[in-house]
């Protein structure tokens, strides 16, 4: 993390930064087409101490909606968490889960797509609680409208007492690395009537301990970062979802 006396280099160098982000993986992407996953699975990367962008797997009931924006996204990301940041991540490799895997306990941070098709087993939500109450900090992106029912009733399997808390700009979390003033703004091309909205479930369900949970609702980070480097969106709007990931994983390595 920077300290204050390059905190807003950081800020006004992220502008520049983000636009000289080359995808790579761009034809990859093509032959998935837009928004999809066509791919295999790759090989997780081997536990080196190294931060690893982990993203959690469910079963397909309706969609590979959990790996939507796969691999292309963590690429992305994690190129841009290199350049801006003291932390080396793994930039071309990652990992994904199931949420009952042992192997989950060695990372601090795991990312959930598409949750409205989420559908935990006993094991998986008993797996992802266990993981929780031990440090872990869960992103939730990727879902509109009526997906909350079906996501609000697979996290009451894993935190049967948890409530969610709308969060305000105000809250740590979104002054963790960049300085986010406004959450309005956020809303996907494709839906304009929906405007984004976080919430949190906090440890104790006191809003002054730490986040377990970050829930990006209307909204699609994932899906910003994947194609920032094609032009399908404003760049504001991939400017802000690095911003808002790159909080969300400091938040998460330092609470």
């Amino acid at each position: 993390m920077p300290t204050q006396r390059h905190a807003v280099w950081w800020r006004r160098a992220v502008v520049c930064a983000l636009l000289l982000v080359t995808v790579s993986d761009a034809d990859a992407q093509r032959r998935r087409g837009r928004g999809g996953f066509g791919g295999a699975i790759e090989a997780n990367v081997p536990y080196d101490g190294k931060f690893a962008f982990v993203r959690l797997r469910y079963p397909e009931y309706e969609a590979a909606g959990w790996a939507f924006d796969y691999p292309a996204m963590e690429r992305n990301f994690m190129t841009i968490v290199q350049d801006l940041t003291t932390i080396r991540p793994h930039v071309r490799g990652s990992n994904v889960f199931a949420m009952d895997d042992r192997a989950l306990g060695q990372y601090p941070i795991a990312y959930l797509s598409e949750p409205g098709y989420w559908y935990p087993t006993e094991s998986e939500a008993l797996g992802l609680r266990k993981w929780l109450q031990k440090g872990g900090f869960l992103i939730v992106d990727d879902f509109y409208f009526n997906q909350w029912m079906p996501f609000e009733r697979a996290m009451r399997q894993v935190l049967p007492e948890g409530r969610f808390v709308r969060l305000g700009a105000d809250h740590p979390i979104f002054d963790s690395f960049f300085t986010i003033r406004s959450l309005d703004g956020m809303h996907h091309p494709s839906t304009p009537q929906a405007r984004a909205e976080y919430y949190g479930i906090f440890e104790g369900n006191d809003p002054s301990k730490r986040l377990l949970v970050i829930v990006n609702y209307n909204n699609d980070i994932g899906d910003y970062m994947e194609w920032s480097g094609e032009g399908w969106y404003p760049v504001n709007l991939s400017n802000d979802a690095y911003k808002f990931a790159t909080n969300y994983l400091i938040y998460g390595l330092t609470r």
